[in-house]
């Protein structure tokens, strides 16, 4: 059977979390009705991580790998995923598997009816500093550039390829994946997920990379919406 989504999971220095992601998602991907494959993009990490992604796509068809010479940062890493996706479907989900991919399957629900069907994190199992940290980056982006968007930092997204192919790529951009989407015209619903703790691993994100630079990015994309070009062709004549 062909495969219909792909599941970008973009991995800097998670060797502790990847035995699971591979117990996990082979489960799933055992009792989805959506036939999907995860492709990781290591990020250069340090820690042995990629040694073990190959091990992992060597001994599974369903796992594939994109390596990066040197860290280049989340969003190169969800660009290259995109860049390379040769499926309908894309799908997103962090390495630390702080949400599930079991909810996948209450995203592609709805996808038929949506360029994009996101999650938002219910009931949030992070530490009080995170969570504040998220509030104000959330609060800002909202009250900026008003998308409407729940919570744009839950990793859970199903979006279709030729919209994703679409979306402008700048550095940050994976903070504004549904902002951008709508630029296009794209419909988005939001669906509420569950959210875990962090059971291995130390989280890339502090104070200035969730908060402070969200602000400036806020800016940016600001300054590129009133710039964007879109437009629909009717007819051609190329030969």
């Amino acid at each position: 059977m062909k495969h219909r989504m792909t599941i970008i999971i973009p991995v800097y220095n998670e060797i502790d979390n990847l035995d699971r992601i591979h117990h996990t998602f082979t489960d799933y991907f055992s009792q989805s009705n959506t036939k999907s494959k995860v492709l990781f993009i290591d990020d250069g990490s340090t820690d042995g991580s990629f040694n073990k992604i190959a091990q992992i796509c060597n001994e599974n068809s369903d796992f594939e790998f994109i390596k990066f010479k040197q860290n280049c940062g989340l969003s190169a890493a969800i660009k290259a995923g995109i860049d390379h996706c040769n499926t309908e479907l894309i799908g997103y989900i962090d390495a630390d598997l702080q949400t599930t991919p079991f909810d996948f399957d209450l995203l592609l629900a709805d996808i038929d009816q949506y360029n994009a069907v996101i999650g938002f994190r219910g009931k949030r199992k992070d530490t009080l500093n995170k969570k504040i940290q998220s509030l104000i980056a959330n609060s800002i982006r909202r009250g900026l550039i008003n998308d409407g968007i729940i919570d744009t930092g839950c990793p859970l997204k199903v979006i279709h390829t030729v919209t994703a192919k679409k979306i402008p790529f700048f550095d940050g951009m994976h903070r504004f994946i549904p902002a951008l989407i709508q630029l296009q015209k794209g419909k988005i619903k939001q669906i509420k997920v569950q959210h875990f703790e962090r059971i291995a691993g130390q989280s890339k994100f502090n104070i200035f990379n969730r908060s402070l630079k969200p602000l400036r990015d806020t800016f940016a994309y600001r300054w590129m919406r009133k710039r964007y070009i879109n437009y629909n062709v009717e007819q051609t004549d190329i030969h």
